[in-house]
């Protein structure tokens, strides 16, 4: 079994936050279906996205960003201190 470092962690996190954001933000931005008015054409059934739950899977990406960044960031403290203590 082969432990990822917490660098790749940390950037596997972030594109995986990017990537639900733009799912989430395609979700927002795609304009709601009205139904026909008139009885001559048929009504199709398309899936419409919630706009709530695309607002919280937004939310919850920007979250997923936010702790990905903090690995990254403690990774690279971390890799500089045991540099300070080498040298």
């Amino acid at each position: 079994m082969q432990i990822q470092s917490a660098y790749s962690s940390g950037l596997q996190g972030l594109q995986s936050a990017q990537s639900g954001l733009t799912q989430a933000t395609i979700d927002v931005a795609k304009p709601t279906q009205t139904q026909s008015a008139t009885p001559a054409e048929p009504t199709k059934d398309v899936a419409q996205p919630d706009k709530t739950s695309a607002l919280l899977a937004a939310n919850e990406s920007l979250r997923q960003g936010e702790a990905s960044t903090e690995v990254i960031e403690t990774d690279s403290e971390t890799i500089g201190s045991i540099i300070n203590i080498k040298v």
